[in-house]
């Protein structure tokens, strides 16, 4: 289940919620947090549920390719059996769903367009090697705005670009991840990345007017996706290019912590990127690719 990924489905849920106000008090009394602390568990524990199953399919439907070439992942190194994994990621995925109906029914339909998301992208699109880190961005794109459902939006657009192109740099880094990867990947993706970290501080500046608070994250931000970066452009060793990815999961909490500082106030801030250090924590002891 990526244990060490599961807190950055979390963060994104505390970003949607800061981005939809409710960390402010938003107009209107049914925006205050006292109202929805509730169902924000809901959704925090419905996209942990939704990433857990969607890494547990992932590795179901690659099964023979991972017996090749990772073979110490659990599946291949026979650990557990196939039918189990598959009915654990299923069950998974239901229940994420199910939570997320239970805090609001906007919640629940993007709750299963992400589900579905989820297994298109295992079953088919990552091998594609555009389409696959395109879902992939869309999939985090809708868990930002399962965070976002809280409340009724209508202008949502001008955030839900960013997690499409983070994550289109992440996935296409982590093609990498066996052979070394390509240089044209690794620019691509510090392209990406520098577009999103610049378009959050614009983002913060003209609508809130908090960007020293949001600064401080965008750079922590900064320095865990371009260190790895500019490292594997240099070697290209597939444990460089893994650091890589690494560098840029994990790296999602401190995105999320920007949102909250800039969107809700710099303790918000703080408190989604704790989720960063227990994130750090279960990389020592769970694989995060």
């Amino acid at each position: 289940m990526r244990p060490p990924n599961l807190p950055t489905a979390a963060a994104d849920i505390l970003a949607g919620v800061a981005l939809a106000g409710v960390l402010t008090g938003c107009p209107g009394s049914q925006c205050a947090l006292s109202a929805h602390w509730a169902d924000i568990l809901f959704l925090v524990t419905s996209s942990v549920c939704l990433y857990a199953g969607g890494v547990v399919l992932n590795d179901v439907f690659d099964a023979r390719l991972d017996a090749v070439e990772r073979p110490e992942r659990p599946i291949p190194s026979g650990l557990v059996p196939i039918p189990q994994a598959a009915i654990l990621g299923g069950l998974l995925l239901f229940i994420g769903v199910l939570l997320a109906g239970w805090a609001r029914t906007e919640s629940a339909y993007i709750a299963v367009w992400l589900a579905g998301g989820i297994l298109l992208y295992d079953a088919y699109a990552k091998n594609r090697p555009f389409a696959g880190p395109l879902v992939m961005g869309l999939c985090r794109t809708l868990n930002l705005w399962l965070g976002m459902s809280l409340v009724p939006l209508t202008a949502e657009g001008q955030y839900l670009w960013v997690p499409l192109l983070y994550i289109f740099a992440v996935t296409t880094v982590s093609r990498g991840e066996v052979s070394g990867g390509r240089k044209n990947q690794l620019l691509l993706a510090f392209i990406l990345y520098a577009i999103v970290i610049f378009g959050v501080g614009i983002l913060v500046a003209t609508e809130t007017a908090r960007l020293w608070w949001a600064l401080p994250f965008l750079i922590l931000l900064a320095a865990m996706v371009f260190t790895p970066i500019v490292k594997g452009w240099q070697e290209r060793r597939p444990e460089q290019i893994r650091a890589a990815v690494k560098g840029g999961v994990l790296g999602i909490v401190a995105l999320d912590a920007a949102w909250a500082a800039g969107y809700g106030s710099i303790w918000a801030g703080l408190a989604v990127l704790f989720l960063l250090v227990v994130s750090r924590w279960l990389a020592r002891q769970f694989a995060v690719t």
